[in-house]
């Protein structure tokens, strides 16, 4: 074996090539780095002009990729790999993955759809895909939703892009209703006394839309009275349970009875 043979090809292969992989591979190290700095300064600037944060992680995502690919595509010609030969490759094979991949395709133009029309943005409460939480992320394919009980959900966009969205913080303000049965045998006036007065003893029920008390239904083994109280956002929850710990305590001191469902059943006795 001639190895001096060897030794001079690989010699010539170093002298042709080797500058061009040393500075391909520069490029690419300081492209990458590059990339991630320009990535973050991007993503400062939006944050200081106050963009929505939904908006700027998606836009964050969007740049680092897309400079990345700039920046792999340097690195290649550098090498005196055709590039545009390399994008119609990637492109066929874009498109083969593409139509494998519908699915997740939907996810992200759902995810677009998202933050263009803005439904809901991050940190909003929301009705959707038979779900309800506060929105804790939205990415390329999926919203996290953290519900009022433990747990993460995660939902894809497109599945939440074809149902009604319910966004209960699109307004400053967020309606309490509770239904309260009472025995045909109470008060029917007091009840709707000790409602009312509970409902304008609460500072934080809003006067403007106004409450209501009112029978809502006449059921099998109780008067149906519905209450109908405005509160913030952030005192919803509050209002919501105080309300029903404070109608109970109320009923029991004025004697007003929540009846419980009752069956008749009765007895034939045949004659022998």
């Amino acid at each position: 074996m001639d190895l001096s043979k060897y030794l001079d090809m690989a010699i010539v292969y170093a002298s042709e090539y080797g500058l061009k992989i040393i500075t391909a591979l520069a490029i690419f190290v300081v492209g990458k780095w590059f990339v991630k700095k320009l990535t973050r300064i991007s993503k400062k600037i939006m944050l200081k002009a106050k963009i929505d944060v939904t908006l700027v992680g998606f836009a964050e995502n969007l740049i680092y990729f897309m400079l990345l690919v700039m920046v792999v595509l340097a690195s290649l010609s550098i090498l005196g790999i055709n590039t545009n030969s390399f994008i119609a490759v990637f492109g066929a094979a874009g498109l083969a993955i593409g139509l494998a991949l519908q699915g997740s395709l939907a996810n992200i133009g759902a995810a677009v759809l998202i933050i263009i029309f803005r439904p809901f943005k991050v940190g909003d409460i929301i009705q959707a895909a038979g779900v309800s939480g506060t929105v804790k992320e939205i990415n390329l394919f999926s919203t996290i939703i953290l519900p009022f009980d433990k747990g993460t959900i995660i939902i894809p966009n497109s599945s939440i892009i074809r149902d009604n969205i319910v966004n209960l913080s699109d307004r400053e303000s967020r309606r309490v209703e509770h239904i309260f049965g009472i025995s045909y045998d109470d008060d029917l006036k007091l009840a709707k006394e000790i409602l009312t007065n509970i409902v304008a003893n609460d500072s934080r029920v809003l006067l403007d839309p106004p409450s209501l008390v009112a029978v809502s239904g006449l059921g099998d083994n109780s008067v149906n009275l519905i209450v109908r109280a405005w509160t913030s956002n952030d005192d919803f929850w509050d209002v919501h349970y105080d309300m029903l710990e404070n109608v109970k305590l109320a009923f029991d001191e004025n004697g007003i009875s929540i009846p419980y469902p009752q069956m008749d059943i009765h007895i034939n006795k045949q004659e022998s």
